[in-house]
């Protein structure tokens, strides 16, 4: 479960969790990946499903990234019957906190979107934890979709490895998509209509802020907000 509290808010900044990493993994441009999709020609969509943490941050970050139409926050990993947040919080149900991206390939690649999540979106090398959040629930996971994504996503891990990216060792989990699960309304742009909330101000704000300063030509300002109906 989520507890936000005073010990938290002056834990998480002690500890320097602001943006995606800890003190020591400061936010910063990543290589871009050697191996990606082609760019396809404009008016289709195509899906990426990643966790990383709680996906009020995740679907916050991904909302600023060019040629992104839509992202929902959800559940991964687990099976229908127990996609509900607060049977997902006990940890045991296999989901993770997720988001379901849906973007245009023709403006923005899946390897792009796999940049931001590895630089800015979150921290990979957290083992089942991001920030003030821990539990299996919060794991590093990409749900590649497609032989493609596969592909993209495995020879990516591979290369930020290689490079030595990181301090500590990549936490990612590569794994087959096998349904996702929209969480409840009140979690749809939580950080939109709460902003100022204790908990986005210290662990999501400064991801966009990240995102903004370190990839300015991926950023943009209006986000790709839900439909109302979500809320």
């Amino acid at each position: 479960m989520r507890k936000i509290c005073l010990f938290t808010i002056l834990f998480v900044q002690a500890a320097g969790f602001l943006g995606c990493a800890r003190a020591d993994e400061p936010a910063r441009v990543i290589p871009a990946p050697v191996a990606d999709e082609a760019q396809t020609r404009a008016g289709g969509t195509e899906v990426a499903v990643l966790s990383g943490g709680c996906f009020w941050g995740m679907q916050g970050v991904f909302e600023h990234v060019r040629g992104v139409r839509e992202v929902v926050a959800g559940y991964a990993g687990g099976a229908a019957q127990s996609a509900q947040y607060e049977t997902v919080s006990n940890g045991t149900t296999g989901h993770a906190e997720s988001v379901k991206i849906t973007f245009d390939p023709s403006i923005v690649t899946y390897g792009t979107i796999l940049r931001v999540y590895f630089s800015v979106a979150h921290d990979p090398t957290e083992l089942d934890r991001q920030g003030p959040d821990e539990g299996t629930q919060y794991r590093s996971d990409i749900f590649f979709e497609s032989p493609v994504q596969e592909k993209v996503a495995r020879a990516y891990l591979a290369q930020l490895t290689k490079a030595h990216v990181f301090n500590d060792r990549i936490a990612t989990r590569i794994d087959r998509y096998t349904g996702f699960y929209a969480a409840e309304g009140y979690h749809q742009d939580y950080l939109l209509h709460n902003p100022d909330s204790p908990y986005i101000v210290i662990n999501d704000l400064p991801k966009i802020a990240n995102l903004k300063r370190l990839y300015p030509n991926l950023y943009r300002d209006a986000p790709a907000r839900l439909a109302s109906a979500w809320r």
